[in-house]
């Protein structure tokens, strides 16, 4: 597919956030969301607009009035061009400064793309260990747009992020990589039960209307997180160490 580029023709209005522009796509398919690369800068495409309506694409030849998100707007000039910057092609520090505006879901990368660019970088062993940890904040960002985008259960969004934040603190250590503790007690918070209120259903779990049976498997979920630290946990003396281990034995008994 095309690489989508924008030919500037003038530039209507601008202030430090962005800035309205009549353009014309000169190859490709320009979308709304899409990231366009002015320089160094970067610029977001958030709306089109063709005979006062708005559009969500538009196709190679056409012109319309977009608005563009991002000081660079106000520097562009008529002649210039724009083009798309591919998903996978944002860098670190780039993806830092745009999560900073806190961008619109629809912006690129696409929630599920972010959290993989984030997580081939926090994995990445050929980097500095300092980098790899700020795409580990990347990839916790991500797992918030996910689950905002997706609608995603509060248990099931607390689990991935807890996925996340376990992998740092076992690839890191306590401190460097996160608090195990401090994670564990999170979790515990999200649980409604008791340990042995957990065991009573989990034994009798198959009679169970089916969103409970949902429920203690997102519990089991939460339980696996605080497993994984459970070697960094043992050298804590929080009390939440007595909790952990309580719920250990119930773990198993879990659909």
């Amino acid at each position: 597919m095309p690489i989508a580029a924008l030919q500037v023709y003038s530039v209507e209005e601008a202030d430090g956030s962005g800035g309205v522009c009549r353009v014309r796509c000169i190859g490709g398919a320009a979308r709304t969301g899409q990231v366009y690369a002015a320089g160094d800068a970067r610029l977001g495409l958030r709306w089109i607009e063709r005979q006062g309506r708005r559009e969500s694409s538009l196709g190679a030849g056409r012109a319309a009035r977009v608005h563009l998100a991002g000081p660079a707007a106000a520097l562009l000039a008529g002649g210039q061009v724009l083009t798309a910057v591919p998903p996978g092609g944002h860098a670190l520090e780039e993806l830092e400064a745009w999560l900073a505006t806190d961008p619109p879901l629809g912006d690129e990368p696409h929630p599920m793309t972010l959290s993989s660019l984030a997580a081939a970088g926090m994995q990445d062993g050929a980097l500095p260990g300092a980098r790899r940890l700020r795409w580990g904040r990347v990839a916790l960002a991500a797992v918030e747009r996910r689950a905002d985008w997706a609608g995603l259960h509060a248990l099931d969004r607390a689990a991935d992020r807890a996925g996340v934040r376990v992998y740092l603190i076992r690839e890191f250590g306590p401190g460097r990589g996160g608090d195990p503790a401090a994670l564990c007690r999170e979790l515990l918070d999200l649980i409604d039960l008791a340990p042995a209120e957990a065991v009573a259903q989990a034994r009798a779990w198959r009679e169970l209307p089916r969103r409970r049976i949902r429920h203690l498997r997102r519990i089991k979920v939460l339980l696996d997180r605080m497993a994984a630290v459970g070697p960094q946990l043992a050298e804590s003396d929080d009390p939440v160490v007595q909790a952990v281990g309580e719920w250990a034995g119930v773990r198993a008994l879990l659909p």
